[in-house]
């Protein structure tokens, strides 16, 4: 609560001004805070509504809430917050019932898709027409193999419900990547086993063996991106 409270701040935002929070998954580092932050909106005598699919909000810890703002949803589903259209899609994680997303706004396209062991041809047909795109480039694969992870979690995180690498990510912009896009965000990288200038020279290279040249943005762990704006 404190970290997104301060993140917000850097871009001209409070946590009382949000609409709603949408959940991808259960994992802890997707739900830290939450309950903190709903809280704090509920002495605000404003509730906060959150977006989670219905079979992923029972696994949420939702400690003493009597009844959590939630507004559950269906993988494969689309509404309405404000003049946002989102759609959900499902994506292959160790999680429950783990989902991306795609906003439509304004005629403007954004495609949010990250905790994902590889990109399935359903994702790449929601990716389409895409003018923004965060994409997860997790780890480089030489980094992963000699780094200090048990060699359990290197399984995991290298599965097909794991996380996507430098060299898949690597590969879905060569081979997928909507020409029409604008801006592409890589993120979610490790901290132990990748590294952005790693992950910025191989999709720079792999955009110019495509013929494009969106704006490359390599998302950072510690401090919040730029404001997007179109």
């Amino acid at each position: 609560m404190r970290d997104l409270t301060r993140r917000l701040a850097a871009i001209g935002e409070k946590p009382e001004d949000l609409d709603a929070v949408v959940i991808t998954h259960e994992h802890s580092d997707h739900v830290a805070g939450l309950v903190r932050l709903i809280r704090a909106r509920a002495k605000k005598d404003r509730p906060l509504p959150v977006f989670v699919s219905r079979l992923t909000a029972p696994l949420i810890d939702w400690e003493d809430l009597e009844s959590p703002p939630v507004e559950s949803f269906q993988a494969g589903s689309g509404w309405m917050i404000g003049n946002i259209a989102l759609q959900s899609f499902t994506i292959p994680h160790d999680a429950v019932d783990p989902v991306g997303f795609c906003c439509h706004a304004e005629g403007i396209k954004i495609g949010i898709a990250t905790d994902l062991g590889y990109v399935p041809d359903s994702i790449k047909v929601h990716l389409r027409r895409v003018q923004i795109l965060l994409l997860e480039s997790n780890h480089d694969l030489e980094m992963l193999r000699v780094g200090p992870y048990p060699w359990s979690v290197k399984q995991r995180v290298m599965g097909r419900n794991g996380h996507l690498s430098n060299t898949h990510t690597c590969d879905y912009l060569e081979n997928d990547l909507d020409q029409g896009v604008q801006t592409l965000i890589l993120g979610h990288l490790s901290e132990h086993n990748n590294h952005p200038e790693i992950v910025r020279m191989g999709a720079a290279q792999s955009l110019d063996q495509r013929g494009l040249a969106p704006r490359l943005v390599i998302a950072e762990q510690r401090k919040p991106s730029e404001v997007f704006a179109f």
